[in-house]
């Protein structure tokens, strides 16, 4: 919906990488490991912090690598789109290209677990942030695009 308002395309970072690895995020973890993950997920990061006026598309893991959050910051506005774990499952539950970050908790400690670890990061690496929980995604994109107005 922001990429449709701005005009702007939309770069999503999971597919670069799928394109880039030539095979599924699962079978990139599954047979390289999270590292060779996170390693071509900078490569990604790079790419992705020169583009103008795009909506980045990044997955939730890219604040890991501090780097990361210096290319994407370099020339975007970060938008930490938050959510509660029950809203997190409810949206991710059926998705298959998600793999396990830990292989021995349930998807509920998992998601929990990942929040309570990344939020700091996502505080320190978003501009703004948008609690996505109890709005509808024409809410949201509403919500952004009246900070990018002051931005932009």
């Amino acid at each position: 919906m922001l990429s449709a308002r701005l005009g702007w395309p939309t770069f999503n970072m999971d597919k670069a990488i799928v394109e880039e690895a030539g095979m599924s995020i699962p079978q990139i973890v599954k047979i390289h490991g999270w590292n060779f993950f996170r390693d071509l997920e900078t490569k990604i990061a790079h790419q992705a912090g020169k583009k103008d006026r795009t909506i980045i598309d990044a997955g939730g893991g890219v604040v890991i690598r501090p780097e990361n959050v210096r290319m994407l910051r370099q020339n975007s506005v970060v938008v930490w789109l938050k959510a509660d774990p029950a809203t997190i499952i409810s949206r991710i539950k059926d998705d298959t290209e998600r793999p396990s970050l830990t292989g021995s908790k349930s998807f509920l400690e998992e998601v929990e677990e990942v929040l309570e670890e990344r939020t700091p990061m996502y505080k320190k690496a978003s501009d703004f942030e948008v609690e996505t929980g109890s709005i509808s995604p024409e809410e949201v994109t509403e919500r952004i695009l009246k900070y990018l107005a002051g931005k932009i």
